[in-house]
């Protein structure tokens, strides 16, 4: 058995983040028995509180026997995601030096990986059935404004409610080929 514990910035990762590593260990480790306790969630604003961002990891870090980790995904927002991780990721495996920690910074944010793979978004959740990415979908700020932007009259994406069934359904390689950060 893996269990792979997580920390996270927001409620919609909180769902979505168990279901993304469920299909990717389907993909990568067929016949494996994977658990993945409800992520622990700490706000982005948070991360920069001395100890928080520690707090949180060794929470994390304490459901995880002695097969398994702990995987911290966070947007990265304005920041280079090149620049910001090192530090994270040195803080967070400085909590538990016994247990392996990852860490993933979606370049702009998490819905970035979506608008890589829209194509396979097509007809989901309202977007319409020609539905194409836009030429940098990790350049773009806005995933989130982007995709509410091409949903019906009234209705917007929202991450609680959205990002769990697109989570399940967008193409890991359309998101390879057009997201760095989701590689």
């Amino acid at each position: 058995m893996i269990v792979i514990s997580s920390v996270v910035e927001g409620d919609g990762e909180v769902r979505a983040l168990p279901g993304l590593i469920h299909r990717i260990a389907m993909r990568e480790l067929p016949g494996e028995t994977l658990v993945t306790p409800k992520p622990v969630r700490l706000p982005r604003s948070k991360l920069d509180v001395p100890g928080q961002l520690e707090r949180y990891v060794s929470l994390a870090a304490g459901q995880v026997t002695d097969r398994g980790g702990v995987l911290v995904v966070y947007d990265a927002d304005d920041d280079c995601p090149k620049e910001f991780a090192p530090g994270l990721l040195e803080r967070s495996r400085g909590v538990r030096p016994d247990v392996m920690v990852g860490l993933v910074l979606a370049c702009r944010e998490w819905e970035a990986w979506f608008l890589a793979a829209a194509s396979s978004l097509a007809g989901q959740r309202g977007l319409p059935a020609d539905l194409e990415p836009p030429d940098d979908p990790e350049g773009l700020r806005g995933a989130k404004e982007w995709l509410s932007r091409r949903m019906p009259p009234g209705q917007s994406y929202r991450a609680t409610i959205d990002q769990l069934p697109l989570t399940r359904t967008f193409d890991f390689d359309q998101a390879l080929a057009g997201s760095a950060s989701f590689d």
